[in-house]
């Protein structure tokens, strides 16, 4: 499950044409945190995922890899 958050993870990142820094900026976190999560090295915490899907409009079962959309 963890390399489909990471993927899950920049694949949002990518759509909405944002750097890792600008991405980290909208969810109050750092670049090197982006760079892990999606490097699969750590994940977001559950407050982190939620800001990930409200900011992008993506459910969480996408997020975490449950299903397609």
């Amino acid at each position: 499950m963890g390399e489909m958050i990471a993927k899950r993870i920049k694949e949002i990142r990518t759509e909405n044409k944002l750097t890792q820094a600008q991405f980290g900026e909208r969810l109050s976190v750092s670049q090197d945190n982006v760079s892990l999560w999606e490097n699969g090295k750590s994940f977001p915490t559950v407050e982190h995922v939620i800001n990930i899907c409200v900011t992008f409009s993506v459910s969480s079962d996408y997020l975490l890899g449950l299903t397609e959309y």
